[in-house]
Parts: structure tokens; C-alpha cells; sequence
């Protein structure tokens, strides 16, 4: 059986499941219809680049493919987003715009163009415009980790949010994979200081965007919420520790994905080195890659995903003083070369983003963090015979990932869960290296600090079918984006089962109360109280949400004890 324990299956937490052959969903984008279309009456608006025409989706306004920053290919490559460059007459907004360059198959936006180098745009969905109201504004970066998805995904259209909640929803496209994290700071000197974090710098950008222009759109700049689903996640934690973000947001939201720590600069170099010898570039010729067409850049980057190609062959340098480790909890966690995501270069992004601590310049940033309940049956949807192991299939297994910390962890959720069966004792232990234990040490560290820290376990279940298996999704993960955004209606990972829609109200419910007052409110619903690392108040997410006191501490504890 294959091993998905392994960081970049996490990373990728958001990826085509297109590609998955044992997984079936009931509908994707191209199912002929066009749930999110854009519609007449049509609407203008003057923003600080220029005219944009919008139109009506589900009962808001839609504005699509607004460009927040200039082109970055060519000379502009691996750098710091450059400001948009104004337009004449009034440019087109009903349709979305490019998403990032990356692999076939991994973007679920309707009628989206081809993928772009040149991607930064971004859409807004409003109530209404020009109309002098603050609403709050919640900005979304998509899910996929750090390699794939866009901000067009049809199941995260913002209209339904808007139009029910009366906020202003945006979503952006920004850099991935190796045109948005190669770093060539050690190499480039002061020009390329900020490569590394181009990607993050980009959905920086679009919030300084926001901050100029949403005004005209019905919100407020001055109470901006930033959030995201895995990746989506992750790219949130980068934002939050970075310098250039303070000021241009007000409130974080973490679904289901972590960066507790970035990319060693030496990490982040090592891949560097490995992408100029396969393009047979000198070190000292690194500017050579701006030349490159980018989909040899590109078909790189898909050939380490599957751990093949030049990216997964260490440099002589690297396997002298880089012996390959045994399997263990630490193994797991450790940074590797060939892969991508924010790097702590000392200066953009300075420190870890919440390792040892949350970000001090964060501290005042109120925060809603959570995680599916069964959130690794997406990570092992591919893998069938996973949902066929017995107790011996499952010793094996964890001992392949995690070495002679298995055994701790096995007798753990053994007695913590007696009656589960191996399976579903797998799913659970998978669940917390991939993103439960993350969310506890954030929002233990994010506690310490002054502003507040409101934690969830989405228990939702989905009903679809894992094929090969007897299984469902369950609360498994990416099951409750649509959830979140109201577009339950829309065929996808959460299904159709009793209690959907109910369900979705109180998410959607708590996600935009919180953005608009700090504090996450629904109708019909228990109140929220506040996290701490006393009482540890986690909300139960459902159809009827209930609050509980450190669900399932016993294995936490073990997790703390362990150094994760």
C-alpha cells in the first residue's frame, strides 16, 4: 500500500481529486450548468486603476478578474508583485480571470480561462455598491497548498455569503509552486531579497487592493477578515507573521491546514540549486531562469510532486551533510528540498510563522481556527485497501511512517478508542499529524496573547462515496468549503445528506459573525466561548452544534508529550 503520511500529501490537502481513481464526486464545473454565471443587469464602477463592469450572481453583485497587481513574468519573475498598471475604457468583469500556472486538472472555476504566469486577480462578491455602507469584508485564499487551485473554485463563490449576511466576500489568484516560492535570496543579493515569499507577497497585495478600493464595493477597509481552507490555511499563517501585512487586516480564520514553521533559508536554497543544475544554469548565471519558458519551470515542479525528476535528487553538497533519517514523528515534520511554501528568509518573512510562538505583531488579530473531525479520509481516498486493514495492516503501516514512535502512538488511541475498529483508529491518528495537532498549537499559542481565539471540530459527515471501500468521506477534509459558503446546492465533497443545510447556515452563521464583530454568533445555535488552555472550549460543528471541553485530550496530551 502505497505511504500518504508524508508532508507533501498534506500540503496538497486541496489538490484534484479528479485525479483520484478510487474517488468519485457527483458533479464537477463542466457538468453543463453554470451555477455562478455572471447576468444583467450589468454595473460600472470607477476603481484606482480604472472602470470595471460587473454583473448579478444569486442575488449580489459579482466583480471578476479585477487585476490587483501588475504582470509578473519576464524580468518581474521571482519578485515582489509590481502596482497594477492602469487601463482605458472600462474593462470586463463578468468572467474569471487566469489562475496560477500549475498542473492539469486542479482548478474547478466555471468557464475559467487557461492558467497564466500573469495571474493576479481577483473577484468581489457585494450586496450592493457605492452605497456609503461598512460591511465587512472577508478575503479568501484558495485551498490547494501551495502548488494548486484558484480563487474561481465555483463551491467558494462568495455571492450566496454576501447576499444572505450582507458582507463583501473577495478571493484572490496569486503565484504557486515554483514561481511563487523559489528562493534566490541567497544567490540574487538585494533584488530578489523578497523571492521566497512572492506568493504570499501577492495575496498581501490584493489586501492592500482592498484597502484602496473596497470602499466602492460596500465595505469597510478598516475591518478586514483573512482566511482560507488548507493551503488557504497555511498561506494565512504566512500572512500573519509578516511585517508587510500589519494594518491592511483585522481578523484571521484557519480551516483545516497550519504553518507552524516556514522553509529553512538552507531548505529553500538546496531546491534552488537542484532547479538550476537541471537546466544546466550555473549559480552565478541565475538570471538565466528568467529566460526559461514557464512550463519547463512547470513540468519540474509536477515531476518532484510525484517524486521524480532532477528536483528529487539531492546535490552532492546536500547528501554529504544530509543522510538519509530514520522514519519518526520528527522525520515527518521536517522540512525537505524539492517542494514549496513560504521560507523564513530573516526580513519578509522574519521568524517561524507560530513556532515557538504566535506572531507577535498578530497579537491583537482575533482568531477562528478549526478542523474536520475525520479530516484524512480525503488524503487516503486514492488508496482503497487502506479501508480494508486490519489491526496488523495498522501496525505495519504507522511503523513505515513513524518508526519506533509507533508503538506510543498505536497503545494510545487503542485505549483511548476501544471500540473503533483499526481503520477508523488509522483515520484518526492520520487526522491529527495532518492538521489536528497544527490547530492545537496555534490557538494554544495564539491564546497567550491578548485578542481572542475561538477554536472548532467540524463533525459534519459527508455521504459520498469512497470507491473500492464501504466508507464515506465523513467529516473528512475540503467536505466543508461549500459548507462555509453557502453553495450546498452545487454537487460536490459534502454531499447530500439529512441535516446539509442546516448545517451550512451555522457554519456560514458563525464564520460571518465573527468577521463582522470578532465574536462568531449563529441563530439557533450555542454561544461560542472563548479558548484558553484551561477549559480548552472546542465547538462541534453540525447540523446542532454543541460545545465540548478538550475533546479527545488524552491523545493530545500524548501528541504535547511527544513534541508536536
Amino acid at each position: 500500500m502505497p505511504l500518504s503520511l508524508n508532508r507533501r500529501a498534506v500540503l496538497r490537502a486541496g489538490a484534484a481529486v479528479a485525479t483520484a481513481p478510487y474517488f468519485w464526486i457527483p458533479a464537477r464545473a463542466d457538468d453543463g450548468i453554470w451555477f455562478t454565471r455572471t447576468t444583467e443587469p450589468f454595473v460600472e464602477l470607477e476603481t484606482t486603476a480604472g472602470r470595471v463592469r460587473g454583473g448579478h450572481d444569486r442575488g449580489a453583485l459579482a466583480f471578476r478578474g479585477i487585476p490587483y497587481a501588475g504582470p509578473v513574468s519576464g524580468r518581474n519573475r521571482f519578485k515582489a508583485p509590481p502596482k497594477v498598471s492602469p487601463w482605458t475604457g472600462v474593462r470586463d468583469a463578468t468572467l474569471l480571470g487566469p489562475p496560477a500556472l500549475q498542473g492539469p486538472g486542479t482548478t474547478y472555476g466555471e468557464h475559467e480561462p487557461a492558467y497564466s504566469e500573469d495571474c493576479l486577480v481577483l473577484n468581489v462578491w457585494t450586496p450592493a455598491v457605492n452605497d456609503g455602507a461598512k460591511r465587512p469584508v472577508m478575503v479568501y485564499c484558495h485551498g490547494g497548498g501551495f502548488t494548486t487551485g484558484s480563487g474561481g473554485q465555483r463551491i467558494q463563490d462568495g455571492a450566496r455569503l454576501a447576499a444572505t449576511y450582507d458582507v463583501v466576500v473577495v478571493a484572490t489568484n496569486h503565484r504557486l509552486g515554483l514561481l511563487g516560492y523559489l528562493y534566490l535570496g541567497d544567490l540574487g543579493g538585494a533584488d530578489y531579497a523578497t523571492s521566497g515569499n512572492q506568493g504570499i507577497l501577492d495575496i498581501i497585495a490584493a489586501l492592500g487592493w482592498v484597502k484602496d478600493n473596497i470602499a466602492t464595493f460596500g465595505g469597510d477597509p478598516g475591518n478586514v477578515m483573512v482566511f482560507g481552507e488548507s493551503g488557504g490555511s497555511a498561506k494565512t499563517c504566512a500572512v500573519m507573521a509578516m511585517p508587510a501585512s500589519q494594518g491592511l487586516y483585522h481578523k484571521a480564520g484557519l480551516q483545516s491546514g497550519h504553518l507552524l514553521r516556514g522553509l529553512p533559508r538552507e531548505v529553500a536554497t538546496e531546491t534552488t540549486r537542484r532547479v538550476l543544475a537541471a537546466l544546466d544554469i550555473a549559480p552565478k548565471d541565475f538570471t538565466r531562469l528568467h529566460d526559461v519558458p514557464a512550463d519547463k519551470l512547470l513540468a519540474l515542479q509536477l515531476a518532484a510532486e510525484k517524486g521524480q525528476g532532477p528536483l528529487a535528487v539531492p546535490t552532492p553538497e546536500w547528501r554529504a551533510s544530509h543522510p538519509p533519517p530514520r522514519p519518526s514523528l520528527a522525520t515527518l515534520r521536517a522540512a525537505k528540498p524539492g517542494g514549496w511554501g513560504p521560507v523564513v528568509d530573516g526580513t519578509t518573512l522574519p521568524h517561524d510563522p507560530f513556532d515557538p510562538a504566535a506572531p507577535a505583531i498578530a497579537a491583537g488579530i482575533p482568531l477562528l481556527i478549526g478542523t474536520m473531525r475525520d479530516e484524512a479520509t480525503f488524503f487516503e481516498r486514492d488508496h482503497p485497501a487502506f479501508f480494508h486493514m486490519d489491526a496488523a495492516g495498522l501496525d505495519a503501516h504507522m511503523r513505515r511512517a513513524l518508526g519506533d514512535d509507533a508503538q506510543r502512538v498505536l497503545a494510545t488511541y487503542r485505549r483511548t478508542r476501544p471500540d473503533a475498529t483499526p481503520v477508523e483508529q488509522g483515520i484518526a491518528i492520520e487526522t491529527a499529524i495532518s492538521m489536528g495537532n497544527g490547530a492545537v498549537a496555534i490557538a494554544d499559542r495564539k491564546a497567550a496573547q491578548a485578542a481572542p481565539v475561538y477554536r472548532y471540530r467540524n463533525d459534519f459527515p459527508s455521504n459520498i462515496a469512497i470507491k473500492g471501500t464501504d466508507w464515506t468521506l465523513r467529516a473528512g477534509h475540503a467536505t466543508d468549503i461549500s459548507v462555509t459558503f453557502l453553495n450546498t446546492e452545487m454537487p460536490d465533497l459534502q454531499g447530500d445528506g439529512p441535516g446539509l443545510v442546516e448545517a451550512s447556515k451555522a457554519v456560514s452563521g458563525y464564520f460571518t459573525s465573527f468577521a463582522r464583530s470578532g465574536v462568531p454568533t449563529a441563530a439557533r445555535q450555542p454561544a461560542w466561548p472563548r479558548y484558553n488552555i484551561k477549559d480548552r472550549a472546542v465547538m462541534l460543528l453540525n447540523s446542532q452544534c454543541q460545545v465540548a471541553l478538550d475533546p479527545d485530550g488524552q491523545e493530545r496530551e500524548m501528541w504535547q508529550a511527544m513534541g508536536v
